[in-house]
């Protein structure tokens, strides 16, 4: 669904690409946890300003001065949610069952805990409580219509994941790169979170562009899962305008052309092979289908 908006992700300028770092951050986590958190972030990363996924993509979509997203992205709140199981998964907190002799496909599969272990994160933790609790278990579709809230079914209303971007965006306060202010719509009041700490958006930026350029490796087995999951969830949430609008036309053409080869992808193929994560394969299925 999300996927095929590479051909025209943004506007963008024709300039040259700023320079930068990736980032993120991570609090009040046992040694466990922090090993499995850290398992797929480079070395390099600072570790005073360590993001989610769930972060990282809301960070992408905030508009610096203004502190919102688009008020035309209707597939962040989804996207976010996304983002939510596969940070579960990257924690080893749950998976999808195994395929069996029919080979269920990855829609088909549903998800189950792998470790009930808080992670110390609230979102995640309120998101595995749910899954922890659900019998029978539901498939990644459903998970992300349940925590979204887009059900119809009134039993599962009780699912919803709510205020979801007011709570990343506190989360980024808290860490030093966002701050709060309140701006006047006319109509009403509504709370902003501006860009305060630069040089974290700048990172993170530049992480997404040498993903697709100066540091690509064709073969998504070979990349980290991390990084991975955040180029296939920024794209699904449409927030890669801030990312490749400065890059200039040579450079956009290629990454988009890479993101591209990634949509592309036979997704039950590739969840079969080597060691890799199928609830990213599974939830880039849920918005490439």
């Amino acid at each position: 669904m999300m996927m095929s908006r590479a051909d025209g992700l943004v506007q963008r300028r024709n300039v040259n690409r700023d320079n930068a770092d990736g980032v993120s951050k991570e609090n009040g986590q046992s040694t466990a946890d922090k090993l499995d958190y850290e398992e797929d972030i480079d070395d390099g990363d600072s570790k005073e300003t360590r993001l989610t996924l769930m972060e990282e993509v809301l960070l992408l979509g905030l508009k610096d001065k203004e502190g919102y997203t688009s008020f035309w992205n209707d597939s962040i709140s989804s996207g976010l949610r996304g983002c939510i199981l596969v940070e579960l998964a990257l924690r080893q907190r749950i998976e999808l069952e195994k395929a069996g002799m029919r080979r269920k496909s990855l829609q088909m599969r549903k998800v189950i805990i792998k470790n009930e272990t808080p992670t110390g994160d609230v979102l995640l933790d309120e998101a595995l409580k749910h899954i922890k609790e659900t019998n029978p278990p539901e498939t990644i579709q459903s998970w992300i219509e349940y925590l979204s809230g887009e059900t119809w079914n009134p039993l599962k209303i009780k699912y919803q994941l709510k205020n979801v971007r007011e709570r990343l965006a506190k989360n980024l306060v808290e860490k030093g790169v966002l701050t709060t202010e309140k701006q006047n719509f006319l109509l009403f009041d509504m709370t902003t979170h501006p860009l305060t700490d630069n040089e974290a958006k700048v990172r993170l930026v530049k992480k997404v562009q040498d993903a697709v350029l100066s540091r690509w490796i064709n073969d998504p087995h070979r990349m980290d899962k991390r990084l991975l999951a955040l180029l296939l969830l920024a794209q699904a949430s449409d927030v890669l305008e801030s990312a490749f609008s400065p890059l200039n036309d040579e450079d956009y053409e290629l990454a988009t052309r890479r993101l591209r080869e990634l949509s592309d992808m036979d997704l039950e193929v590739e969840s079969m092979k080597g060691s890799t994560n199928d609830v990213i394969w599974a939830v880039f299925a849920n918005f490439n289908k």
